[in-house]
């Protein structure tokens, strides 16, 4: 297979910084996942990332990615070898080797939760992912758009326990195993949604790890210049700027798995006079201004530093935060009825219709 380039240990300070701007807010904290895919990056050499094109049409792609809150897998870290637990165990229930590793999600700990599987395994990852972005539960995922079973899927926690579900809808596979994360401590590292090459080529949003990496890398060039690292994001991302202001109220709460709340903030700069809130669960799914909805999921909604274009979680949001809200679109993929039906605002409870942003 043609690689289209290899992820060495430094690469992936870059790879966590972009995919924490991907997150939309969630997908765990970024430093976690770096540190789990350095080590392995160092101990087993670097990863072949290849394109989805690359593999044959009957080749055996696995996806591996944490489930969980992101409030708690801040503070419950991996032992280290949970995720070769869960993919070893499912090369076992489907009788033949994984060809392939992919992401679940480019977002925070998941965007470098596969580079740990893929480098001790000697195997190519795909660049790209089954959201373009973070959600905040397993059957939101394009490959559930193209009729891909999320099972047999299998989940390990930190402790050795280890399930293997088999479920008779994606639905039913994010209720039970949301269920058992929680019981597990609430995170849990899983290998799920196998696949052919065939398969793969139709459902993946392709390039986002190679995303990642242009967005890390541009953030880390453009301070070293002493150039305006939010304005640099912004042009490579196509993204609007909706707010700049300081954090004023964060309502945040761990429930059923989920971190869940909203964050409200008062305008500075061009923007003094006005408000603007941010509801999310795990993921910024929707932002008012002056009490105006302006931007809905699918759309990606993503903070950062005002001062140094870091990237904000909703964990992580506090007090007196300068910041600066970006929106961009979504892949067209959850565009269509059947995305805005899985991953639209009406899902997640709000009173409202999807409309895309209006990108300038």
């Amino acid at each position: 297979m043609k690689t289209l380039r290899t992820i060495h240990a430094e690469d992936l300070e870059d790879i966590a910084i972009g995919g924490a701007i991907l997150g939309t807010g969630g997908g765990g904290d970024p430093y976690v996942g770096k540190l789990m895919a350095q080590e392995a990056i160092r101990k087993h050499g670097p990863v072949k990332l290849i394109d989805v094109e690359e593999l044959p049409d009957d080749a055996l792609v696995v996806p591996v990615c944490m489930m969980g809150a992101p409030t708690v897998m801040t503070e419950k870290l991996p032992q280290g070898d949970e995720l070769m637990n869960a993919f070893r165990q499912l090369e076992k229930v489907l009788g033949r080797k994984i060809d392939a590793v992919l992401c679940g999600e480019a977002g925070g700990i998941n965007s470098t939760t596969p580079f740990v599987v893929a480098a001790a395994c000697g195997l190519p990852l795909v660049d790209g992912d089954g959201m373009g972005r973070a959600y905040p539960e397993l059957q939101m995922e394009t490959f559930t758009l193209h009729g891909v079973s999320a099972t047999p899927m299998v989940l390990c926690d930190d402790k050795g326990n280890s399930l293997v579900l088999e479920t008779v809808s994606n639905g039913w596979t994010e209720r039970l195993a949301r269920a058992a994360t929680v019981e597990m401590g609430g995170s849990a590292l899983l290998a799920f949604y196998p696949m052919s090459g065939e398969v793969a080529k139709k459902a993946v949003v392709r390039g986002t790890l190679s995303l990642c990496v242009n967005l890390g890398r541009t953030l880390r060039e453009t301070r070293t210049a002493h150039a305006d690292p939010v304005a640099a994001i912004t042009k490579l991302l196509g993204a609007s700027v909706i707010f700049s202001g300081r954090v004023t109220d964060v309502d945040r709460r761990t429930i059923g798995g989920f971190a869940r709340g909203s964050a409200r903030f008062d305008g500075l700069d061009e923007w003094k006079g006005h408000s603007f809130k941010l509801d999310f669960q795990n993921e910024f799914l929707m932002a008012e201004r002056d009490g105006r909805i302006i931007c809905t999921t699918p759309d990606l909604i993503t903070l950062l530093e005002a001062e140094t274009g870091a990237p904000v979680t909703a964990d992580s949001l506090r007090y007196g935060l300068r910041l600066v809200a970006l929106a961009f679109p979504c892949n067209p993929q959850w565009q269509t009825p059947a995305g805005i039906a899985l991953v639209g605002p009406r899902y997640f409870g709000y009173d409202t219709d999807y409309r895309p942003y209006a990108f300038t």
